[in-house]
Order: structure tokens, then sequence, then C-alpha cells
């Protein structure tokens, strides 16, 4: 298979932050970052939006700036009408690429060039190319799929620039309530926004206290931060084009430069993984899913030795 030179991209921050500290990442993104693509927008909880949509005109211009390609993200759950009025509006006024998160969002986008995210259930070969069909130009396959359905779905898609989510908490599942407010007594209607409280997840522990979920308003992530660094080459061989690294609350310029010195072969697999131990130490590394194994699961693997890592 003829391979494309692989290209990193960020993905939307999926936590409330302060609209100050939102914009100054970005800000940051755009300058240091060695990233092609940039995925901006809320796509948890509409009642966020407040917080950063008074600086989105000047992030964008900076990414702009910066030679970066911005997607605009919309929401991964929408329920109410003003959710719906909320993604059209997006779609309908956007000078930007799209990226949808839901199946409305992709109805609204029939026959354009669009992105389908993460959250889009896109399960083999078939699903691919009827969504290619509708105008989907690129697709970031869902983080829970194992190598062997990523390397077939490409296969089978030619002329798709297919994503993988290559780090960060995996998003698990999204609901109507949200667990995140009644954790802390509150109700979502009346939230008072804790998720702030919590710029990288709220742990949930078992009943022996140990962690292994955590909350993010009405998402659920993982507690384990997905890194298929050590699986860069082999996806990029198989012909997938980009790698999502998702914002966590660390230093995410250190986190793309550690991924893009082992796409350029500056850095072995090996010691990447320990340099992004060392930048991200707030969770356990894994790549079960993409072993096909539980996600929460670290495999060591015998790395190939052309791209300069032993067994």
């Amino acid at each position: 298979m003829e391979t494309r030179q692989p290209t990193l991209t960020l993905g939307p921050v999926l936590y409330l932050w302060e609209g100050e500290t939102w914009r100054d990442f970005y800000f940051r993104i755009a300058d240091e970052a060695p990233v092609s693509h940039v995925y901006i927008g809320e796509t948890v909880c509409s009642k966020r939006l407040h917080f950063f949509e008074p600086y989105l005109a000047d992030v964008i211009g900076r990414l702009e700036g910066a030679g970066k390609q911005v997607v605009l993200s919309t929401l991964a759950l929408v329920t109410i009408d003003r959710e719906i009025r909320h993604v059209r509006a997006t779609i309908d006024g956007s000078a930007y690429p799209v990226e949808a998160n839901d199946l409305s969002a992709l109805g609204m986008l029939r026959g354009r060039p669009h992105v389908v995210g993460p959250m889009v259930n896109v399960y083999n070969g078939a699903t691919a190319r009827l969504l290619a069909a509708r105008g989907a130009d690129a697709i970031c396959l869902p983080p829970e799929l194992p190598a062997a359905s990523v390397n077939r779905i490409v296969a089978d898609v030619p002329g798709v620039d297919f994503e993988v989510f290559a780090f960060g908490r995996v998003p698990l599942a999204i609901s109507a309530r949200c667990a995140h407010a009644r954790s802390k007594g509150n109700i979502k209607d009346n939230c008072r926004f804790v998720c702030g409280d919590d710029p990288d997840g709220l742990p949930v522990l078992t009943l022996d206290g140990q962690p292994f979920l955590a909350l993010n308003g009405v998402q659920t992530v993982s507690h384990t931060c997905q890194s298929l660094l050590g699986e860069l080459h082999d996806l990029a061989e198989a012909g997938v084009s980009r790698f999502r690294l998702s914002p966590q609350h660390c230093d995410m310029v250190a986190v793309a430069r550690i991924h893009d010195d082992v796409l350029a072969d500056r850095t072995d697999a090996d010691e990447g993984i320990a340099r992004l131990r060392a930048v991200y130490p707030a969770a356990p590394l894994s790549n079960g899913f993409h072993e096909g194994r539980e996600g929460a699961a670290w495999v060591a693997r015998a790395r190939n030795t052309a791209h300069g890592v032993n067994a």
C-alpha cells in the first residue's frame, strides 16, 4: 500500500477550562506545536459554550496565521432545540471544515466535504464507504477499535484521510444527565459548572478505592490515557494519515513534540514513551483497545528494529 506522510492533529478540548486558559492554550499550540489540523469547539455540553465563544475569533486567527488547518467540532449529543440550532449555525455559517460528532450533524452535512469524528461509530469499511459517498473526506476512527479493524477499514476505503486517537483519555460514553454535577450535590440544570473544578476529569473509584474512570460533565472518559506512540509507524504503513492528540491538563506542546520526534525517527518509541510518562504522570498509559484487549491494559510489543527499537 502506498503510504502518505502522516501528520499530527489536535482534537477539541473535552474539559471545561476557563475562557482565558482555553484561549492561551490554543495561542501556544499555534505558535509552538507541530500539528497540521486543530479541532476546536464544544463537543460535550452546550452549557459551556459561553466560556470560550468570546475568544473564538482570536484563536482561529492565531491558528490560521501559524498555518494550521482549523476544523470546527460539533456536539456529540444533541437533545434540545437550542443545541440543534447551534449545530446548524456552526455548519451553515462556517467558512471552515466541520467535524460531525453525531448523526444529526452528519445529516446536515450531507453532500458537503466534512470530517467524521471519533464519537461516530465507524466499525467497518462499508460504513466508511457510505460516509465517504455522502461527503466525508476524513474520518477519525473510534478509539476502541483494535488494530486489525483499523487496518481493514483503511485498506477498504482508499482516498479518505483516516485518523486515529493516538493520545488522551478515551471518551467512552455521554449522557443526557450529568453525573459530575450529581456527585457534587447539584443537578444538571443548576450544575454551577462544577466540572470546571476538574480540568482533567473527576476520578471515579471502585469500592476498593481504585480509579477506573473519570467524569467530565455529562461525559465519561477512561482513567488511563491511551497512547499509540509505539504503534505510529505500523499505523502509518497501513495507510493512516493523521494521529489525533486529545488535550489533557499537561504540556500538550511537549506531547506533540514527542510524537513528532517518534514519527520522524529522531526518537525511538521506548524513549518517547518514557518522556510521555514524565510529561503526563496523572494517568497510566494504555493501549489495550488497539491490541484487542481491555482498554486499560498496557501491552509492551516487540518493536520494528527498522525504526530503531529492539524487542
